[in-house]
């Protein structure tokens, strides 16, 4: 894999699939990324990005529908040990406040071993209501 300083992980989004289900399965969600073909499970929820230390990672969303926003409301790491880490929440001008600017971001560990999944919860907002947060556990970044 050729050294890229940065990660993009994108979200795309059926919001009003995943409203109507309560579900972010059955292809709600599609996670992409530009890490190249190390990385596996592009374009579905079980997203496992090839990664080295002291990378960036970013993160953001899109919905299907640009009727319908979604934001990242919060990342997760989820470790070995339960010990649970928020990545670092930035925004492309400054003001995280407008759903098409948020984004998330996050240095790669430098102690995360190489081949060992890194899961982490990924938790999107859509609107307000009894489906509007919902999160999946299945993505990971994994070293190489």
């Amino acid at each position: 894999m050729a050294y890229k300083p940065q990660i993009n992980i994108i979200a795309v989004v059926d919001v009003i699939g995943a409203l109507s289900g309560g579900t972010l399965h059955n292809g709600n969600l599609c996670l992409v990324d530009n890490a190249g073909e190390e990385s596996t499970g592009q374009g579905t929820a079980h997203l496992r990005t090839a990664v080295r230390p002291g990378q960036i990672v970013q993160w953001s969303a899109l919905a299907v529908d640009l009727q319908t926003p979604v934001e990242i409301r919060g990342i997760t790491f989820l470790g070995q040990d339960g010990v649970a880490t928020p990545a670092t929440r930035t925004a492309a001008d400054g003001d995280g406040d407008k759903l098409d600017l948020a984004h998330w971001a996050g240095v790669v560990p430098p102690s995360l071993p190489s081949g060992t999944p890194f899961k982490y919860r990924l938790e999107l907002q859509m609107y307000e209501g009894r489906y509007s947060v919902l999160h999946v556990d299945s993505p990971a970044l994994i070293g190489v």
